[in-house]
């Protein structure tokens, strides 16, 4: 089949017909034939030929062209594709490397073959095309829910019909035991779109905490009209949820509005996520305040935050314990999920019994180092002392605000504090010197003595080696392996170095051995003070 005999406009319509059907720009369909004939004519006219087509896109005449290129002397690598400067002036008055002579070469007849191969071009890139669009498409809407039909199930996972494409719903993504049949209708969460080879895959999900949120702000125009806020989701998919909201009008309740009328807008949520009982929980900036309510039913006495360790310990009647717990551990676990915290729960009683054991621990330490009896040793600790080291360095006014302790008396028990840590630290230097602690180190400020033991104790001997220890080989600190949170244990942990305290002491030390340049360690505080007061 010759070009030039067909109907030239036929290839036009062709183009504009294919793009309609597939939703793509009909100039990306034109591209495509024109590449095909031109490999078609490579074929016919040689494959080191470089041949090019172009389409007229209103008379829809094909042209064909030989392009030579102008190379360099020692460049030229392909005969038919290249020329140098000399072979190109009988083509070109001047010409210049890299211009290109162009040569009209008539058109080829399409065998079968060449026929089918330009058929299979085009297709190629039609349907390269059809990925893009696709990908782009589906691209901005990744985070929303989309409307689809199940087609068929492949080993567990279902493929689904989204109008211009498929999507794949994963096993692990479905709810609980949930099961469909070709042509159902179902609604998913877009959770990611990626380009692969075999074209754009589309991954839905079901139990992704934000279907939940997404399928709120469809119920509650509140939440769309950013009236109320969703701030923190935690699901176990098809069992129970946990949803924290805040609401930006004083005249509007935020759970109430989430709740709807006789409980219709959360049960329109409840019926989508088969069944999934949801708690609606006020949001509230005070951490405390915010645990309380994500631990709901439950009944909570009292709150300890550990913001360092990132834990926080929750206080329950002994009666409430189970209720807090949840079966199987589910309430807290989605309370911390909501609150991103570490979530310890303990009852009265033992919390109360692990109050005692710490004031008879610190009532024994007064009793055995300041040789006193155990009803002063009490009033001490009753008072809030905690250590040797408060009682001998506090104010005496302090001392004197006990009840039954004079003047005589506070000036002696201070007395016997500081010669009892004297000694101590006489002890604990004796001990870091005897394992080998250098001058250097002993004489760095900010290190007690107990602190020259421990670390003694630990390898670090030299001024040097304290400057190779990062922050948290000193104060501690936590990390997390396979989604656990782990201790690190600090050697300078048990004296209450904090990770500021101790990134400042090894800072100190490398300035002291000239590893860093104090200037750029001033300017490195005054960037992150800047940073902090910009966030603030």
């Amino acid at each position: 089949m010759a070009i030039t005999s067909a109907n030239q406009l036929e290839l036009l319509q062709t183009a504009e017909a294919v793009a309609r059907e597939k939703m793509i720009d009909p100039d990306l369909v034109i591209q495509a034939m024109e590449d095909s004939l031109a490999r078609a004519a490579k074929s016919r006219y040689g494959a080191e030929m470089d041949i090019r087509v172009k389409i007229d896109r209103k008379t829809g005449r094909a042209t064909f062209a030989r392009i030579r290129t102008v190379v360099e002397d020692d460049a030229v690598e392909n005969h038919h594709a290249q020329l140098t400067v000399k072979q190109a002036k009988s083509h070109l008055k001047d010409p210049q490397i890299g211009d290109e002579i162009i040569d009209e070469v008539p058109p080829v007849d399409l065998g079968r073959i060449a026929a089918q191969s330009a058929k299979q071009v085009i297709l190629q890139k039609v349907r390269e095309a059809e990925r893009d669009r696709q990908y782009e498409e589906f691209r901005d809407r990744k985070g929303t829910i989309i409307n689809g039909q199940v087609k068929r199930e492949e080993y567990g996972n279902i493929i689904v019909d989204i109008g211009r494409g498929e999507a794949i719903l994963r096993r692990n993504e479905k709810i609980g035991r949930e099961s469909y049949r070709p042509n159902d209708r179902i609604r998913c969460y877009i959770k990611d779109v990626r380009r692969e080879a075999r074209g754009p895959q589309v991954f839905l999900s079901r139990t992704d905490p934000q279907f939940m949120a997404e399928l709120f702000k469809m119920e509650v125009p509140e939440i769309y009209d950013g009236i109320i806020e969703i701030k923190a989701v935690a699901r176990d998919p098809g069992s129970r949820a946990k949803i924290a909201v805040i609401s930006y009008d004083n005249s509007i309740d935020p759970v109430g509005a989430c709740v709807g009328m006789r409980g219709s807008r959360v049960q329109a949520v409840v019926n989508e996520l088969q069944g999934e009982k949801i708690d609606i929980i006020p949001w509230n900036q005070d951490q405390a305040t915010f645990l309380v309510n994500a631990l709901q039913p439950a009944e909570v006495s009292k709150v300890v935050i550990d913001e360092e360790a990132g834990k926080i310990e929750v206080v329950v009647p002994d009666e409430q314990l189970s209720l807090a717990i949840g079966r199987r551990g589910q309430n807290v676990r989605l309370a911390s999920q909501l609150t991103a915290l570490d979530i310890d729960i303990v009852t009265e009683s033992d919390e109360s019994a692990r109050r005692q054991a710490e004031f008879a621990e610190r009532t024994k330490l007064f009793i055995d180092t300041l040789d006193i009896d155990e009803m002063m040793a009490q009033l001490l600790v009753s008072e809030g002392f905690t250590n040797l080291e408060e009682v001998a360095y506090v104010d005496t006014d302090e001392l004197l605000s006990i009840d039954g302790f004079d003047e005589g008396t506070a000036g002696e028990l201070q007395a016997r504090a500081r010669d009892y840590l004297e000694a101590a630290n006489a002890k604990a230097l004796a001990n870091a010197r005897a394992m080998g602690v250098e001058d250097s180190l002993v004489e760095f400020d900010g290190l007690t003595p107990q602190m020259l033991e421990a670390l003694a104790k630990d390898g670090i001997k030299t001024l040097e080696d304290f400057a190779t220890c990062a922050d948290w080989e000193l104060a501690g600190g936590w990390t997390t392996e396979n989604g656990q949170r782990k201790k690190d244990e600090g050697v300078l942990e048990k004296f209450d170095v904090s990770l500021e305290e101790a990134q400042t002491l090894v800072m100190t030390a490398r300035v002291l051995l000239g590893w860093v340049d104090p200037t750029e360690l001033q300017s490195a505080e005054a960037e992150e003070t800047d940073d902090e007061e910009a966030e603030a």
